[in-house]
């Protein structure tokens, strides 16, 4: 049976339940009007109420991609001539998750966080916990 897309997803890490979701979304302007695609990874320690959500945000912009229809796959982020992802795979959320906790991501701390993904991306992509720059 295929899984619902909407549903969110479990990964265990370090012995501590998450539920991930990926979604996109975009930046309204004045007029209300979408523009500024966006990718969103969201995920929540379990179980509920333990941590705050942490949410990785990807946005389009100059040199980087975001899913926007073809060619591209629902999930795909990444740098126009170097990393990417796609954030349907459980491993490149794992990557993501370790990277956001060598950044000093604490699961434990209530409030929602948010963190700019392409920081990431680069230690995500390769394996490598991410440098302070």
């Amino acid at each position: 049976m295929p899984r619902r897309a909407k549903n969110p997803r479990r990964l265990v890490a370090d012995s501590r339940l998450y539920l991930w979701t990926t979604r996109h979304s975009h930046r309204r302007d004045e007029d209300g009007r979408p523009v500024d695609c966006r990718q969103v990874l969201t995920l929540t320690p379990q179980p509920s109420g333990t941590g705050g959500p942490l949410r990785i945000v990807f946005a389009d912009g100059p040199g980087r991609y975001v899913p926007g229809g073809a060619p591209l796959g629902s999930g795909d982020v990444g740098l126009t001539a170097g990393a990417h992802l796609n954030l349907h795979e459980p491993g490149a959320v794992r990557a993501l998750l370790d990277a956001a906790l060598a950044r000093g991501w604490q699961p434990e701390e209530r409030r929602a966080l948010e963190l700019d993904g392409w920081p990431l991306l680069e230690a995500a992509a390769s394996g490598s916990p991410a440098d302070d720059d």
